[in-house]
């Protein structure tokens, strides 16, 4: 028996992630923004910042990456005519989101070593540098 087709009380059609992970050539070229599905494959050439911006996102979530460079309103109209779907609700957890957690508790500690304590250390070993200087220089 084949795989029902999933689709949102509106009608929306879902897709789960694997599904669009595997659509990553240019034969075609998915992507995920805010959780809807775009095939991007026919904008491939077109976008003009390069195919290759595209393609860097081919498969994933590139919400963050579309967000940042501040599209026009034109630009998400554009977007807009290119959604195929939606990312199924039981997979937009699996997007990257816990990821951007760790690293952010991670540079907190590490900003913590490098505004303070290192710069402390530099100070005490030119401070010992400097007295031994100047009491063999006498």
């Amino acid at each position: 028996m084949g795989e029902t087709e999933e689709r949102s009380p509106a009608g929306v059609k879902y897709y789960r992630l694997a599904e669009v992970e595997e659509q990553n050539s240019f034969k075609s070229t998915w992507i995920i923004i805010h959780n809807k599905v775009y095939d991007v494959t026919k904008f491939l050439e077109e976008h003009p910042g390069g195919e290759e911006v595209l393609r860097e996102q081919a498969g994933g979530d590139a919400t963050e990456s579309f967000e940042d460079v501040g599209h026009s309103t034109d630009a998400r109209e554009m977007a807009s005519s290119m959604v195929i779907g939606e990312l199924h609700p039981d997979d937009r957890e699996k997007i990257a989101k816990p990821v951007e957690t760790l690293v952010t508790t991670l540079k907190e500690e590490t900003s913590w070593w490098s505004n303070w304590l290192i710069p402390a250390l530099a100070a005490t070993i030119v401070t010992l540098m400097y007295r031994i200087y100047t009491t063999e220089s006498e």
